[in-house]
């Protein structure tokens, strides 16, 4: 696959929430860098991660755009995300089940093949005042 089908396979397997297909299109050693907190290195991690977030979140992305670079090992994507909050996330507002609709965007790198970087950005103030019915 190139690295724009990629990119689309894992994010159209992110809607369908067929976590097994998006981990599938991970690099072993794939780098995680969450909008907020660290780097996490590896598929486990990650799969914990998108446990962790299938908990408190229900999301699916629109308006989907892939960018890939002429070598093929970079690509950025832009996206808007549906979603709702269902459990309440750590020291995040409480979760009563607040939609949102939110802009964000990820940068990946392709290495073999398969996605061996992921580093999401959204604006965490902005998604605070939606599920806070601020905006």
């Amino acid at each position: 696959m190139t690295a724009n089908e990629t990119v689309t396979a894992y994010y159209d397997a992110f809607n369908r929430k067929d976590w097994t297909a998006m981990l599938n299109l991970l690099h072993p050693d794939v780098r995680h860098d969450a909008n907020q907190g660290s780097t996490h290195v590896g598929k486990a991690l990650f799969e914990q991660f998108l446990q962790h977030m299938d908990e408190c979140y229900d999301e699916t992305l629109t308006d989907i755009v892939v960018m890939t670079e002429p070598s093929g090992r970079r690509a950025a994507c832009e996206f808007v995300v549906n979603g709702v909050y269902k459990k309440t996330d750590g020291d995040l507002p409480a979760a009563t089940g607040q939609t949102y609709v939110l802009p964000a965007g990820a940068f990946l790198e392709i290495t073999d093949g398969l996605i061996s970087r992921v580093t999401t950005y959204y604006n965490l103030p902005l998604w605070e005042s939606l599920v806070l019915g601020k905006n």
